[in-house]
């Protein structure tokens, strides 16, 4: 069967929606970075939204974000290691929070 060219195709080869996708991003001190998750599996994704709505809902209304198409952002993780795109994830886990410092048991006095 001949591959047709993407003008004849009606599904392209690119998973990826037609436009820029939300990407959410952190402030660092070169100005912002894309922020990386990590899949059910424990590898390391990058993320995009179709729609701002979409990214608010699972990221919450305080989170950053720039627009980019899928192929700059699949370039843009591809030099830390990042070969997954994760599109419209459905959920995210709660970002970890650090443990509050232990307290020290007193010491039990020999009686």
């Amino acid at each position: 069967m001949a591959r047709l060219s993407r003008d004849d195709d009606p599904e392209p080869s690119d998973r990826f929606p037609a436009g820029p996708l939300y990407v959410p991003v952190q402030p660092g001190p070169s100005g912002c970075a894309a922020r990386l998750f990590r899949t059910p599996l424990g590898d390391r994704t990058a993320v995009g939204f179709t729609s701002e709505r979409r990214l608010t809902a699972t990221l919450g209304p305080g989170q950053a974000w720039i627009r980019l198409a899928g192929p700059a952002l699949r370039a843009l993780a591809a030099p830390l290691g990042v070969t997954t795109v994760t599109v419209d994830p459905l959920f995210t886990a709660p970002p970890a929070t650090p443990l509050p410092a232990p307290v020290p048991v007193p010491a039990l006095r020999a009686a």
